[in-house]
């Protein structure tokens, strides 16, 4: 009995501390060190747990690449470490960040501004599992009934089948007339839209195929793709077009896919339309890469599916009914309405489903979303929309001790707005969750528990922690986010006068209650309002397209590890004539991607090695020492500089080089001096574009914008990724654009932004059938001037505020 007594009393410690707390409850930080991700110098860093941590920064100093590119990136990486080698080997290899320690990481969750996908049959119903619940109560309630749930999806085709039917055990079954139940339209194959084609835009009747017959891009005479018409037995290259007999041009137009040899090969044969459907009309417009957009715009006509009226179902779906409402017409609906109808049904057996269906709605509204309908495209989704999408699914969930990973959430909002997403936050961290923001909102800032500034300055001036601590602390600390943490822009004084306008009649597109309003030419003009006012329609759908008008959205830049600012802006093809000019060599030896890679690591500085289910190891190329040449090119130069050591040197470096002397090249300098103007002067010419952060890809944009030759400029929320500090950089941007007598308008929610333009157009006065309308034209200080006589719009009380008029 003692010594039961005696070994019970030795283990009691165990259970406690001599503090009395649990020696679990300690782990209560998450360590960093030694982090060199990127630009990272050696960051050791502590974040406490179960807090609201807001990283801040200049755009590229490092924020990005500690919190996602390290912190996120290795907490993914471990969870996917514990499922079978089987499973690991069909999931993306995840490479271990370069950073010494971490510790006390928790599974995180990456909410991110990665806009949703652009399949043209996604819609914000289908990648919410929103229209899942949907379809389920319509098979239920809806009469007459079509079906199972998979006939009211537009996704799914209603077949029909006959034949022998073999059963995973080997048992046979003759079946007649099977019905396989869908609710796709036939006609438009669930689409909404059908399309007729100009083929006098896909071809020229007067020429022949080798001089060039085919217009569609892509189609070179002599290349392999127009080969494949002229080697296929069914036309003659020579002959002009308009020559050809019916048979003939039905070969070359219409045929349907057939076996042939074509070039000593068996391939498959169709004609160009065909061709054309399936290779540009099955994508998602606006996922096409811009000229392919181009010429899908121009030869081709969609039209609403006459069948379906564009809803996207078969009839049969359409013609069942809850309460006099469709599936169709519930999809449509704006949610905030579509959660009230639901609301309102009150039928026993369907109980649970219609709980969680109107939870489900709910959330929408919670998170400002209520503004939308389930039958939006998800490719249309702006990057702050789509950001808030993906967080439902964490809204109430029983989950704690979550990390939860934003970028900038308070993209796309309106001030507002931002209230409510802050709320959102601090649900998050008050269920016990550690939740890490990269912001560059003042009001988000302030409420953080925590804050980490990077700096102090971008690129490799940055990668340094400048301060740690509380908001109090830096507003009292002298870093440059603290600095400018209370700056309060002034409304300008003498706004400029327009010069002309671009009238709008009528614009009815989405929610757009049939708006009249003149877009002022010759002057900066800010259009805002709420998220989902109304902004994005009025200005992308009625000036978008325009003669001389420039259009810089928010979608994002596509680019390999082998795309850098160089190729994207177009630099590196000045660039590689000076060196072959200067060298008398051809300039494909100045190409990485070409004749000058090196042949070890093919150009990409570094040699992959593939350890089955393990990671994928990524080394330096012995060869080339990273450099991506072969050797013997690097022996050319140009200004006493290789094309290696030249695509290392920053914007700024490159274009005091480029500038004058044996290098100068003036076709290279006026691209560099535009990425100067963006403020990217710190970024290196070489850097591949996947390390840019969402800021940077976007400024790159800009600038590659800014030398197409227009008279208009639009421009959607450039302050997006901005630093406090380098709004005034974009600013003095605008301004110099506009003395140079372009007209410049700009989509935005910052105060700074709209204090300092010259005419404001501000929609409202809410959101969805709520908006729609302009209630507001005038300059700031008339809108502000109409807050303070108490006559506010939304935007005009924040603006008052914000100017310093309570």
């Amino acid at each position: 009995m003692n010594a039961a007594s005696t070994t019970t009393s030795t283990t009691t410690p165990v259970d406690a501390t001599s503090s009395g707390t649990h020696p679990a409850d300690s782990h209560d930080l998450i360590r960093v060190h030694g982090a060199r991700e990127n630009n990272l110098k050696d960051v050791d860093l502590q974040i406490p747990k179960r807090r609201l941590t807001v990283f801040t920064g200049v755009s590229g100093s490092g924020k990005s690449s500690l919190v996602f590119a390290t912190i996120a990136a290795e907490s993914q990486r471990m969870i996917n470490e514990t499922y079978s080698a089987f499973v690991q080997g069909m999931m993306p290899s995840l490479s271990r960040p370069d950073v010494d320690l971490l510790e006390g990481l928790t599974t995180a969750i990456v909410v991110d501004q990665e806009r949703l996908g652009a399949n043209p049959r996604s819609t914000l119903g289908t990648v919410t599992d929103t229209n899942a619940l949907l379809r389920l109560l319509f098979s239920r309630l809806g009469t007459p009934s079509a079906g199972p749930a998979v006939a009211y999806s537009f996704n799914i085709p209603a077949r029909k089948a006959s034949g022998v039917m073999t059963s995973a055990t080997g048992e046979k079954q003759i079946v007649r007339e099977a019905v396989y139940h869908g609710g796709m339209c036939p006609r438009c194959e669930g689409r909404g839209t059908v399309s007729d084609i100009d083929l006098s835009e896909l071809v020229d009747e007067d020429k022949s195929l080798n001089e060039g017959a085919i217009t569609v891009p892509g189609y070179k005479a002599g290349g392999w793709s127009v080969r494949f018409f002229t080697e296929s037995g069914y036309l003659d290259g020579d002959k002009k077009v308009r020559d050809y007999t019916e048979t003939e041009r039905h070969d070359f137009l219409y045929r349907d896919a057939t076996k042939r040899k074509i070039g000593g090969a068996n391939l498959t044969y169709e004609g160009l339309v065909p061709q054309v459907r399936r290779s540009m009309l099955a994508k998602d417009r606006d996922a096409l890469q811009p000229h392919l957009r181009a010429f899908v715009d121009r030869a081709v006509t969609f039209i609403t599916c006459p069948d379906c009226g564009g809803t996207r179902l078969a009839q049969a779906a359409l013609a069942s009914k809850i309460r006099g409402i469709n599936i169709a017409d519930a999809c449509a609906m704006q949610i905030g309405d579509l959660a009230d109808w639901v609301r309102e049904l009150d039928e026993p057996s369907v109980a649970p489903l219609l709980g969680n269906l109107q939870n489900l709605l709910d959330k929408f509204t919670e998170i400002g979303l209520g503004y939308l309908s389930l039958d939006r495209p998800s490719g249309t989704l702006s990057g702050g929309e789509a950001q808030r999408t993906k967080l439902i699914s964490h809204l109430g969930s029983a989950l704690t001790d979550i990390t939860y990973v934003f970028d900038e959430p308070t993209i796309g909002l309106h001030p507002h707005d931002i209230q409510r997403m802050n709320d959102l936050l601090l649900q998050l961290r008050d269920k016990g969750n550690t939740v890490l923001v990269v912001e560059h909102k003042p009001e988000t800032i302030a409420i953080a528990d925590h804050v980490v500034d990077l700096g102090p300055g971008a690129g490799s001036a940055g990668g340094t922690i400048c301060f740690e601590g509380t908001v109090d602390e830096l507003r009292a600390s002298d870093t440059l986010t603290g600095r400018h943490l209370e700056d309060r822009a002034t409304l300008k004084e003498s706004p400029r006068t327009a010069t002309g306008a671009l009238e709008i009649r009528g614009a009815s597109s989405h929610n757009l209650q049939g708006v009249d309003v003149d877009v002022p030419l010759g002057v900066l003009c800010v259009v805002t309002g709420v998220a989902g006012s109304g902004k994005s329609s009025l200005i992308h759908g009625s000036l978008a397209g325009r003669d001389g008008v420039v259009v810089v959205d928010q979608s994002a830049i596509k680019g390999s590890r082998r795309s850098n600012p160089a190729t994207y802006t177009g630099l590196l093809e000045p660039v590689r004539k000076a060196f072959a000019k200067a060298n008398g060599v051809k300039p494909a030896l100045f190409s990485a991607n070409s004749e000058g890679a090196c042949p070890t690591c093919n150009g990409a500085g570094v040699v992959y090695t593939q350890l089955g289910f393990m990671d994928t190891v990524a080394t330096t190329c012995e060869e080339c020492e990273g450099k991506r040449f072969q050797a013997a090119f690097l022996e050319y130069r140009l200004g006493g500089k290789d094309i290696a050591e030249v695509l290392a040197m920053s914007v700024a470096e490159a274009e005091e080089f480029f500038s004058a002397g044996e290098a100068r090249t003036p076709a290279a300098h006026k691209i560099l001096a535009r990425l100067a103007d963006v403020g990217l002067g710190y970024l290196k010419i070489g850097q591949p574009l996947t390390t840019l952060s969402g800021g940077e890809r976007q400024r790159l944009k800009l600038a590659t914008y800014l030398a197409e030759d227009g008279g208009v400029y639009v421009l959607d929320e450039p302050t997006a990724g901005l630093h406090l500090a380098d709004v005034a950089n974009l600013l003095a941007l605008l301004d110099r654009l506009v003395e140079s007598g372009k007209s410049v308008v700009v989509i935005e929610h910052h105060q700074a932004v709209m204090a300092h333009a010259d005419w404001i157009i501000d929609l409202g006065p809410g959101a969805g059938h709520d908006g729609g309308r302009v209630v507001f034209e005038g300059t700031p200080a008339d809108l502000v001037a109409k807050a303070v006589a108490g006559d506010a719009t939304l935007t005009g009380e924040h603006l008052a505020r914000y100017v310093g008029n309570p």
